[in-house]
Order: C-alpha cells, then sequence, then structure tokens
C-alpha cells in the first residue's frame, strides 16, 4: 500500500476507532441508585436487620472508607468494630476520625432500629481508638416505632458545591444545633474567626497535598473508572468528588492513580479548595467534652444527627478537616477562635438551592458482617 493510501484508510478508521473508543468508556458518572443495596443472598438474617445495618453504612467517614464492620452474634446482637483495614494513618494517625465515623454509624442503627420497633442497649467495649470490638448492641422490641424519617438517612449526603454567600440564618441554625446548640460554634462569613478558617483551610491543604505519605493515602481511596468503584464501593469516586459532564468522562477513563501524585493534580486540588473557602455561608465547628472513646463516639453520633437536619432548611454542610489533621494549623486553631473545647469537626456551611441525590458508594452489607 502507497503512503497517500495508507493516510486515506487511516483517516477513516480514526473515527470509528473513537466512536467505538466512546461507546466502550465510561460515559457518565457511577452513582449510589446504580448500584444494589444488597444481594438476595444476604438476606437470610432478620430481614429488619439487614436494611438496619445498611442504612448505618450511610454514615459519612473520611476518604469514604467506611470503617466499620459488624459481629454478629445472634439475631439482633452484634458488636461494632473497627475494621483497621480500613484506617487513614496518614491524616488520622491516632483514629479519632475512624471513632467519630463509626459514631455516627451508630446514630444510623438507633433511628433504624426505632424505625423497625427496636429500642437499642448499648455497651462500651473500647478503651481505646485503636481497640477492635468498640461496641456491644442488643436490640429489643419496643412497643411502639420511633416517629423518625428514615428517608433521611437515605437522602444525606455531603454537598460541594454551589453554595450561596448569605450567613445562615438564626432560626435555622436553632433548628440544626436542637438541644445540642454547646457542642457547636457558628462562625458568619464576614467575622475574622470565618477568614481566619478560609486562609488556615488552603494552608492545611497545601501542607497535606505536598505530605507524601497523605497524598498516596488519597491516591489509594480515589476510584476514577466506575469499574473500580462498583468493585470496591467504597472510596472517592467522580460523582462524590463532583467531578461532571467533559471533566469526569476524561478522568474516568484517562487518568490512572498515578496521575494523583503529579503537580498538576495537586494544584487543580488546591484550586478547587480555594473556590470552596470563597463561596459559603459559615463555618460550624462541633466539639465534644473530651478526647475519650465515649466523648469521640457521641461528637460522632451528634454531627451525624445535625447531618440529618440541615437538608430540610435547605443548608448542605461539607467536612472540611485538614486543619485539624495537619499539626501546624490544628495548633493554633482554639486560640485563633476563641474556643477552649476539643473541636472534631470544621464543617462549610450554605444554602443551596438544589439538593442532589446521594452518589457515594456503599458496601453491601454482607461484606461488612462477620460471623
Amino acid at each position: 500500500m502507497d503512503r497517500r493510501r495508507f493516510i486515506t484508510q487511516f483517516g477513516k478508521l480514526l473515527p470509528v476507532a473513537g466512536a467505538a473508543l466512546y461507546l466502550l468508556s465510561d460515559k457518565r458518572n457511577l452513582i449510589r441508585a446504580d448500584v444494589e443495596p444488597f444481594a438476595e443472598s444476604e438476606r437470610f438474617y432478620e430481614p429488619a436487620e439487614t436494611e438496619i445495618l445498611f442504612l448505618a453504612s450511610l454514615a459519612p467517614s473520611g476518604h469514604n472508607t467506611q470503617p466499620w464492620f459488624v459481629q454478629y452474634l445472634e439475631p439482633f446482637h452484634w458488636i461494632i468494630g473497627n475494621d483497621r483495614s480500613r484506617w487513614l494513618p496518614a491524616v488520622d494517625p491516632n483514629q479519632r476520625e475512624t471513632i467519630l465515623s463509626i459514631g455516627a454509624f451508630l446514630q444510623n442503627i438507633e433511628y433504624a432500629a426505632g424505625h423497625f420497633g427496636y429500642a437499642c442497649d448499648w455497651k462500651l467495649l473500647a478503651a481505646r481508638n485503636s481497640d477492635e470490638k468498640v461496641v456491644e448492641v442488643s436490640l429489643k422490641k419496643s412497643a411502639y416505632a420511633a416517629d423518625f424519617a428514615i428517608e433521611t438517612i437515605r437522602s444525606r449526603r455531603t454537598v460541594r458545591s454551589n453554595f450561596a454567600n448569605e450567613a445562615i440564618r438564626r432560626d435555622d441554625l436553632d433548628y440544626i444545633f436542637a438541644s445540642e446548640p454547646e457542642f457547636f460554634r457558628y462562625l458568619p462569613p464576614d467575622s475574622d474567626a470565618s477568614r481566619f478558617i478560609n486562609e488556615q483551610t488552603i494552608e492545611a491543604n497545601r501542607l497535606q497535598a505536598y505530605r507524601e505519605p497523605a497524598q498516596q493515602e488519597l491516591r489509594d481511596w480515589i476510584r476514577f473508572s466506575n469499574r473500580e468503584a462498583r468493585k470496591h464501593r467504597d472510596g472517592l469516586t467522580t460523582g462524590s468528588m463532583e467531578i461532571d459532564g467533559f471533566a469526569g468522562w476524561f478522568v474516568r477513563n484517562l487518568y490512572t492513580h498515578d496521575n494523583v501524585l503529579s503537580e498538576d493534580f495537586r494544584e487543580r486540588g488546591l484550586n478547587k479548595v480555594s473556590e470552596q473557602v470563597s463561596a459559603h455561608g459559615g463555618w460550624i465547628l462541633a466539639t465534644s467534652n473530651d478526647e475519650s472513646v465515649a466523648g469521640l463516639l457521641e461528637a460522632g453520633r451528634r454531627m451525624q444527627r445535625l447531618f440529618l437536619r440541615v437538608r430540610e432548611r435547605s443548608i448542605a454542610i461539607h467536612p472540611m478537616t485538614q486543619i485539624l489533621e495537619e499539626p501546624a494549623t490544628c495548633a493554633i486553631l482554639n486560640q485563633a477562635v476563641g474556643i477552649t473545647e476539643s473541636v472534631q469537626f470544621i464543617l462549610r456551611a450554605g444554602y443551596v438551592n438544589d439538593y442532589p441525590p446521594p452518589v457515594s458508594m456503599r458496601r453491601p452489607v454482607g461484606w461488612f458482617l462477620r460471623t
């Protein structure tokens, strides 16, 4: 074949190859609604148990690691455990965030159990954050079902974009803080404390982005392709990172884990953080009485209660905890914002016009159940 003919034929094949590549690619973000929550084979337990445990698993966690397991002792009698294979040693070396996440998991159990007519009897087992067995729980049949809208657990999500710059109104703060205002501090967007959190969030993210173990840990929990997301049902997907449209297609199909360690990826992430902290309705700091296992579990439960109330007021909250994860920024936080209590969560808050459906993956119950 002569050179001119080869070029002509190759030019004809390019659109065909491109179309084939596109048809075989991930054309949209995989979201939670695209996957079955559990397999029929997992329903050999009491039906309500499967539902309660899946609802519990909708709790948030850092990098969406889902750091819990459930040891099945007998029907409605379980041990909630701390799965060390899902720890984040680079950003959470003392498992503080792990215990907070397990606290949120426990709160979901209590709400879901009440919905099905059960009351929870709790027994603390862990003395340290690193202990494997955290809490023993027995569910006892109650005379009535709790009046809780269980759909709020299913619809909860972390929203990262399109926050209004309007300060959160006092009546809305009173509603979302409910009977626990002493554990929350609201920083209006035009306050010095809020501006300090803006600046330090950018700085903490920069420190973390260029701290190699932290960036490698992030790399290990990103699920770029839909195939990877479906396989693992955890971690950060393009959907949960809110990378949509052509950018989402490009990342899902052409990025690899090695890209996370590139200069370009780090700087793009930092630019996104700068955009985020420039648009919000203030910060919410959630505190605890102490740093004990019991104190952290209760702080995690309290944060989940907040998370399940905000949507009713069209408020989104976006946990941005990097200040607490970097020693240099954490050391100056309390004095700068005038808080003496232990800060456990730093939440970017803001009104949103459109509350999108949940997108982050969750493992089926059978994947975190131990018998």
